[in-house]
C-alpha cells in the first residue's frame, strides 16, 4: 500500500536518533516534513540536510517538524546528525517500511549498474495527518525554500 495526496498517512513507529521512536500519530497538531534521502554523509544528502538545518527555526515557527529518512543504520544517522549539527531527528528505515509506504524506492544507475535506491523525495503532512504535498526527483538547490513556502501556504 502506498499513500497519495489527500490520504491519511497510516500510523507507523520507527527508530530515530536520540534514542527516540517516531510515532506519526503522536505528532498530530504539527505539520511534518519527511525528506527521504539516499545515504548519510554523501554530498547531495549532506547539502540537503544542511539546508533544512539552516532553516529549521523558520519551520519550527510555522509549527512544522522536519524528519530525515534513509535506510542507514541508527549508528550512521547519529554520526551524521552530530557532524552536521542537525536539530531534528533522522529515522532509520532499514526494512523500508516508510520507503515503501511513500513509494520512494526506485531503480537507479550507479556506476553503470542498475540498483534499487531511495529517490530523493519530500512529503508534507498536515496537522491532521493528511498528506498534502509531495516533491519527487528533488534537486537540492532551493528545495528547502520551496518546502517552507508550501508549509506557509498550508498555514494561511
Amino acid at each position: 500500500m502506498t499513500v497519495a495526496i489527500g490520504d491519511a498517512v497510516p500510523d507507523i513507529k520507527l527508530p530515530a536518533t536520540s534514542g527516540k521512536d517516531v510515532v506519526l500519530s503522536a505528532l498530530k497538531g504539527w505539520q511534518i516534513i519527511l525528506y527521504f534521502y539516499p545515504k548519510d554523509s554523501t554530498p547531495g544528502c549532506t547539502l540537503e540536510s544542511q539546508q533544512f538545518r539552516d532553516m529549521s527555526d523558520e519551520f519550527k515557527a510555522e509549527k512544522c517538524l522536519i524528519l530525515g529518512v534513509s535506510r542507514d543504520s541508527l549508528k550512521s544517522h547519529e554520526k551524521f546528525k552530530e557532524k552536521e549539527c542537525l536539530p531534528f531527528e533522522l529515522i532509520s528505515d532499514e526494512d523500508e517500511k516508510l520507503c515503501q509506504l511513500f513509494d520512494v524506492i526506485k531503480m537507479k544507475n550507479m556506476y553503470g549498474k542498475q540498483v534499487q535506491g531511495i529517490e530523493r523525495s519530500t512529503f508534507l503532512i498536515d496537522q491532521k495527518g493528511i498528506l498534502r504535498h509531495e516533491w519527487r526527483k528533488v534537486k537540492v538547490d532551493g528545495h528547502a525554500e520551496a518546502v517552507l513556502f508550501e508549509v506557509k501556504q498550508l498555514n494561511k
